[in-house]
């Protein structure tokens, strides 16, 4: 889970965590041929992709990997001499943490704007989704019916009390879940629904969404809130015991108002001061190319953000489901009112 902590604290924590080599590498001079990336993403998918831009460009990635709040601090304590050129982090609220700090600038590019959908970008081209996950239920078919679990609304009603298993409130995705929840209902119903989850509860959260879906799969709870593209990996992989959890839990798309269901990103923009910025719109014009977006589709089981791009397999399976229009850069303003809302009804 990712948590908050001090910015002094996080720039000397991030600073001590990369290697002297990648710290050197990170301070490539403007027009080098070279790009600095920071960051929070941590996928094995990711790796592929750096070298198919290398290859295909010449531009050599030299990446410093952290917490989104670290790597946010350590550019914060850089100032106008940091050399990051691109940010990426895995939800669209820590995305807006960067902004908000004014870590990130505006770009202006007609493929970006083309490949990415308006409700998956900031609105000045601050940030851009460059992939798509769901916040969906997983749940035993042998117990409940699609039907109960087909609206957000019904995973906090009573036929779930002590048969919901979820994780953390400062999980960034509940997080952004909920200031979905708040944008679409306001505070009053949201947090009615915040309870609701406190009081189905069937243990104190704990873990990430695989110990959630692993837990449905134990009998512990009926359903649980998961991101698609861990049960996917799941589904997919190579632990034997996994594949065997999601033989027995299925998946749910419950749909918000009607609409569809609950969508986060993964992204990343251009640094205020990226001293190579013309590499580093060429890198995010890449990971919106049909090729970069199969890529993090086939190897991390996310769905693609450029509507252009079929989903490949394994993610086909799963991708008919209609997503939520809402603008993804609603759920960082809503994130304090959120952890509000869920301190207050008790979940931890």
């Amino acid at each position: 889970m990712i948590r908050s902590i001090p910015l002094a604290a996080a720039a000397v924590l991030a600073l001590s965590a990369c290697s002297p080599s990648n710290t050197e590498k990170a301070g490539a001079p403007a027009g080098s041929g070279e790009l600095n990336l920071y960051t929070a993403r941590h996928y094995d998918a990711d790796l592929a992709l750096y070298e198919l831009f290398t290859k295909e460009t010449g531009i050599k990635v030299n990446r410093i990997e952290g917490n989104p709040d670290q790597l946010i601090a350590r550019m914060t304590s850089e100032g106008a001499s940091s050399p990051a050129d691109v940010f990426l982090a895995a939800d669209a609220g820590a995305l807006w943490r960067a902004q908000n700090a004014n870590l990130l600038q505006p770009t202006s590019s007609p493929a970006l704007e083309a490949a990415i959908p308006a409700n998956l970008r900031e609105p000045e081209g601050r940030w851009f989704g460059f992939s798509r996950r769901a916040r969906i239920v997983a749940y035993d078919p042998a117990k409940v019916r699609p039907e109960e679990i087909d609206t957000y609304e019904e995973i906090a009603s009573p036929r779930f009390r002590k048969k919901l298993c979820v994780r953390s409130a400062d999980s960034v995705y509940n997080l952004s879940l909920v200031g979905a929840l708040i944008e679409a209902w306001g505070p009053q119903k949201a947090g009615d629904w915040v309870k609701g989850v406190v009081a189905n509860m069937a243990r104190p959260p704990e873990g990430g969404d695989r110990d959630q879906i692993r837990a449905v799969g134990a009998g512990v709870c009926e359903i649980a809130l998961t991101n698609s593209y861990y049960y996917i990996r799941m589904a997919g992989g190579g632990d034997v015991k996994d594949k065997a959890v999601t033989d027995k839990v299925k998946l749910a798309f419950p749909s918000l108002d009607g609409q569809g269901a609950h969508v986060n990103i993964s992204g990343g923009g251009v640094a205020a001061n990226a001293p190579n910025r013309e590499n580093a719109v060429r890198f995010l014009e890449f990971l919106a190319s049909p090729e970069a977006q199969k890529i993090v589709a086939e190897k991390n089981s996310e769905f693609t953000a450029n509507p252009a791009v079929p989903a490949p397999a394994p993610v086909d399976a799963y991708a008919g489901f209609t997503a939520n229009p809402m603008s993804v850069s609603a759920y960082g303003p809503r994130q304090s009112e959120a952890q509000s809302l869920m301190s207050a009804a008790g979940w931890r």
